[in-house]
């Protein structure tokens, strides 16, 4: 069985409904899940796969107080490990999705799934995304 974290930041709910159905999918599929808010999440080596979760924030960036800093002390733990990356916007293109996975590139860690987002509140699409990234994570 494979052990899967899924860790986000949400400031209004958006992104925590899009984790809440990526755990969800993955339990379906018999990954042993825990959903971690930044505060919790400490040695991430137990894990088989990680989604990350963040909306764009300001002009269009990650969340800096609580994400970033979290960001930061996982990084070193992510090589090797299946990861994914989530997250809602309420304007523009997009571009925070793309700076994280330029950093997560140049930090070598792999992203074998497109990342999902979500246009403010996550429509069905959406949530059908989370669902199979979800999936694919276990």
């Amino acid at each position: 069985m494979s052990k899967v974290a899924v860790i986000f930041w949400s400031g209004t709910g958006n992104t925590q409904a899009m984790a809440e159905a990526i755990a969800e999918a993955a339990k379906s599929k018999g990954a042993e899940v825990d959903v971690l808010t930044c505060s919790e999440v400490g040695d991430l080596s137990s894990y088989d796969s990680v989604a990350l979760g963040c909306p764009a924030m300001g002009a269009e960036e990650l969340e800096d107080s609580e994400f970033l800093p979290m960001l930061d002390k996982a990084e070193p733990q992510l090589g090797g490990k299946k990861v994914a990356l989530f997250g809602s916007y309420g304007w523009g293109d997009g571009e925070w999705m793309r700076s994280w996975e330029a950093r997560c590139k140049e930090a070598g860690i792999a992203l074998p799934f497109g990342c999902v987002m979500a246009h403010e509140t996550p429509d069905a699409a959406a949530m059908a995304a989370c669902k199979a990234l979800g999936e694919a994570l276990a």
